[in-house]
């Protein structure tokens, strides 16, 4: 059975990006990129606007407010096209212009509960922050994994990550801490009906 991995990068305040700032908020650093370099490999999932804009990188469009991509964002981008890539949409046409993608139209809930019934490796999500919370409504996320970068976008943050989340427990499986400021916090998840009734032992 597959492994199913929520993974975001994120301000404090749980912005997935903002205006302006370049990618990883310009904040990355040496221990962060040799880590991300060393993750096992991975099918990535994702919904149509995610695959739109990385897809749009992958073929050479720079993000707004930078001239040119800076080494690290072009080696994350030049990673993901080599990794195998599954699609969620009803509004995107095939083929896929980025390599090693596939498109899916069915329901991605369902979907995803048959890839991880069937196969064996990690998936992964990108962004596509709608299909997380679903694939989390739906209790199928094996790890929620966040890493949070040592800024507040209060005024150009853009994409709240929690909006529209379920209650949801967290029971911590890990953390680290990279570059002296970078923080990763990992845990299984489990939504709540209602909230717990006392306080947690």
């Amino acid at each position: 059975m597959s492994e199913l991995l929520v993974d975001f990068i994120t301000s404090l305040d749980g912005h997935a990006s903002g205006e302006g700032w370049p990618g990883f908020w310009g904040l990355e650093g040496p221990e962060y990129l040799a880590w991300l370099g060393e993750q096992p490999e991975a099918t990535y999932l994702m919904g149509a606007n995610t695959y739109r804009l990385m897809s749009g990188f992958a073929a050479g469009e720079v993000p707004d407010g930078q001239d040119e991509f800076r080494p690290e964002e072009e080696a994350s981008v030049d990673e993901l096209t080599q990794a195998s890539k599954v699609v969620f949409s009803s509004a995107l046409e095939e083929p896929l212009t980025w390599a090693n993608s596939r498109l899916v139209r069915d329901d991605a809930v369902e979907a995803v509960r048959v890839m991880k019934a069937s196969g064996s490796g990690l998936l992964s999500t990108i962004g596509s922050l709608s299909l997380c919370r679903s694939l989390l409504r739906a209790g199928l996320v094996d790890r929620f994994r966040v890493v949070m970068f040592p800024v507040i976008t209060g005024a150009t943050g853009k994409e709240r990550i929690y909006d529209g989340y379920p209650d949801v427990a967290l029971e911590m499986i890990g953390h680290r801490t990279f570059d002296g400021r970078i923080q990763l916090v990992e845990y299984k998840p489990r939504v709540l009906k209602h909230p717990p009734l006392g306080v947690p032992a």
